[in-house]
């Protein structure tokens, strides 16, 4: 997103430097330009940049598309305002007017957003899908050559450029109106799919929300639109957004809900007053200039510095106390007014007492929240009453919905009266280090998603628990591995988590881990939050990067055995399950060696296409389903696990399987779908792998 609002401003920022010209020069220029990178079609992957794993992540990945389809999307970026640009040049009756046409350019995108994952990239393979692409800008260069012809042809009142007035007050109302509903959506879309629920596809849902939010405010009826929504903003902003440092575990569809309807609220409101406060026509490409300015600045925060400065999604309050700064609301009836009137008693009462009030009520708020409930509720009640009767006054509004937030659990946040024991952001995301409810066990969580355990019980330290107890598949083929491979063998895995596996170890045996988060190794060997590594195999090698790409550089034959667990959350990385993915584990592994692949997942029926992959690779496979009973032994909590076992022959397999079962635990054949298409590089989609109902699982 970061990278498609900077490509974004850069392009506005072309166009606006091209009304400098005379139309049919600029016109020359930019199919000049559009002709040029046509060279860069068709859009692909580069494949020669550095290794990440030396890189900053971030920037690695920015530059990734700056290489891929830079030159593309730049030209193309720069379509809508030089577009209304040109038409304003036009004699067409609604030439002075063609701010409408930035509502046809959004409508495309939200068409494009919802067609590509559930038609485009279900029905047809990458190379097929850049080769229709450039078809298509080769489309969109006829007809911005139509679009130049159709502007000197028949041309208007509007010949050329003039001088607007555009102050620079009004230059940052603009930047400050765009830059909100930008983070917004951003911020929005990480709590959603973090701390609320790691759905696939989830994030296309903000997304389209917020281009929606352009279509309505800059179509027919935005300024109507727009008046509800600036109306109706400051009570989402209390009853919502007030709600933010609460936790989404006894409310999932709450939270949810409640999040995309104020990023669309606050959108609407935000970018309905830009479009309100739009210039003429004159001015139209600088309008659209400092717009993007705010995207982009919104795409900064949320993307780079958040991440360094907060351990915890704080940017989220933060844009919901700006944006109750920002939207213009008017006051709630004449009682409203008269109690803010200037130079009554009233008015300097409300001024001056109300701020110290609310922050009065809302430490007692939470002072008292686990002691007397009802008084807690009772402070909460009567900031909420301030923050309503302060709507329309837009310093007092925003400070008193910041005291309504952490009244609600915000001054539990900041002075880790409930913090985790750990909590550590990296670019990958936000984990925290916390104890269980349940007595003895300690947690690592990334949002909803549990990536390891381990009880606090000495007698169960060195214990693997969670999806890789003893009696999961890869716990059983672990444990196994001194009958299978000898004294010696080689074992690795992929995806770090607490470094619960490293507890398999055995005197004699070699172990490699491979890890694409730095944060996640210095956790996992932090004796203060888990010991498994230091206990158990303390002398482990961690090796940093992609898997695939880290994995590829080993030699051929390396390892015994290969645990792949590397699935973040539920949004799995679709590179390490396709058939070349395979292929660089099958390199990896000895002739005679094992590879495990974690499938447990809430929204994702992964096991069929394992066993489509394994079909066409020639792997033998077998899944192992463990369903631990509830325990009660304090100190212990394994979770459902689903592990694919995998060898390269079916008398392998029965080898395996004989020494590796416990006794009464079988494994069972991989559930196959007919229809199943293999994933490759060129071609996967996750739309028809997602179950109907969620379940239970990573």
């Amino acid at each position: 997103m970061l990278f498609y609002q900077a490509a974004l401003l850069g392009g506005y920022l072309y166009a606006h430097g091209l009304q400098r010209f005379q139309l049919k020069t600029q016109i020359i220029i930019h199919l000049g330009l559009f002709t040029a990178a046509a060279a860069f079609l068709p859009i692909a992957a580069a494949n020669w940049l550095p290794d990440p794993g030396a890189t900053p992540p971030a920037l690695w990945l920015l530059a990734l598309l700056a290489v891929s389809i830079g030159p593309v999307f730049f030209i193309v970026s720069a379509q809508a305002p030089l577009m209304q640009a040109w038409f304003a040049r036009s004699n067409d009756r609604d030439a002075m007017h063609p701010f409408f046409l930035y509502a046809a350019s959004n409508l495309g995108s939200l068409a494009a957003l919802l067609a590509y994952p559930s038609v485009v990239e279900t029905t047809t393979r990458l190379k097929m899908q850049g080769a229709g692409w450039a078809v298509g800008y080769l489309g969109l260069l006829a007809l911005t050559f139509a679009a130049g012809y159709a502007a000197l042809k028949h041309p208007g009142q509007l010949q050329e450029r003039r001088q607007g007035n555009v102050s620079w007050t009004r230059r940052l109302r603009w930047t400050a109106l765009a830059f909100v509903p930008s983070a917004l959506l951003l911020s929005t879309t990480t709590h959603l799919t973090t701390d609320v629920m790691a759905m696939p596809l989830l994030w296309v849902i903000p997304l389209a929300v917020y281009l929606i939010s352009f279509i309505v405010a800059f179509g027919k009826n935005g300024e109507r639109a727009t008046r509800r929504s600036v109306a109706l903003a400051p009570i989402l902003l209390l009853i919502l957004g007030s709600t933010t440092f609460l936790t989404a575990d006894a409310a999932v569809l709450y939270f949810a809900i409640a999040g995309v309807a104020m990023l669309y609220v606050v959108s609407l409101a935000l970018h309905g007053t830009l479009a309100m406060e739009k210039p003429d026509a004159v001015d139209l490409t600088e309008f659209y200039l400092w717009m993007s300015v705010g995207g982009a600045l919104g795409g900064l925060f949320c993307a780079i510095i958040a991440p360094m400065i907060f351990n915890w999604g704080y940017e989220q309050p933060i844009l919901i106390i700006v944006a109750a700064f920002l939207i213009p609301a008017k006051q709630m009836g004449p009682m409203s007014i008269r109690l803010w009137s200037d130079g009554t008693t009233s008015g300097k009462v409300f001024r001056y007492l109300v701020p110290v009030a609310t922050l009065a009520l809302s430490v007692m708020a939470a002072v008292t929240f686990k002691t007397d409930a009802a008084i807690a509720l009772a402070a909460s009640f009567l900031v909420l009453v301030a923050a309503t009767l302060s709507i329309g006054r837009q310093p007092q509004f925003a400070w008193n919905v910041l005291m309504l937030m952490m009244a609600l659990g915000g001054w539990r946040q900041v002075t880790g009266n409930d913090e985790p024991i750990s909590r550590v952001r990296s670019f990958f995301g936000m984990y925290a280090v916390l104890d269980a409810d349940v007595p003895g066990i300690r947690q690592l969580r990334h949002g909803t998603t549990l990536h390891g355990v381990q009880s606090l019980v000495p007698a169960y330290m060195k214990r693997p628990m969670s999806y890789y107890a003893p009696e999961s598949g890869v716990g059983q083929v672990f444990a196994a591995a001194p009958k299978l491979f000898g004294p010696h063998a080689r074992m690795a895995f992929i995806g770090l988590g607490t470094g619960t596996l490293a507890c398999y170890a055995q005197p004699g045996q070699t172990w490699t881990a491979f890890e694409i988060d730095p944060a996640m190794e210095a956790i996992a060997r932090n004796q203060k939050l888990f010991t498994y590594i230091s206990v158990c195999k303390p002398d482990l090698p961690v090796i940093i990067g992609d898997a695939r790409l880290t994995l590829g550089k080993v030699a051929p034959a390396s390892y015994d055995v290969l645990a792949v667990d590397a699935f973040s959350s539920d949004a799995i990385p679709l590179h390490l399950m396709t058939t070349e993915a395979f292929g660089v584990y099958q390199r990896a592994v000895a002739a005679n060696g094992v590879l495990l692949v974690h499938v447990t997942n809430r929204y994702l029926d992964l096991e069929p296409i394992v066993a489509a992959i394994a079909k066409q690779t020639g792997w033998t496979a077998t899944v192992r389903r463990n369903l631990p009973l509830p325990n009660i032994t304090r100190g212990i909590h394994d979770t459902r696990s689903v592990w694919i076992i995998m060898t390269r022959t079916p008398d392998r397999m029965a080898e395996v399987a004989a020494i590796a079962q416990h006794s009464n635990m079988g494994w069972e054949a991989v559930p196959t779908k007919r229809d199943q298409v293999v994933w490759t590089d060129d071609f996967a989609s996750i739309l028809p792998a997602i179950k109907m109902s969620g379940t239970h699982g990573k």
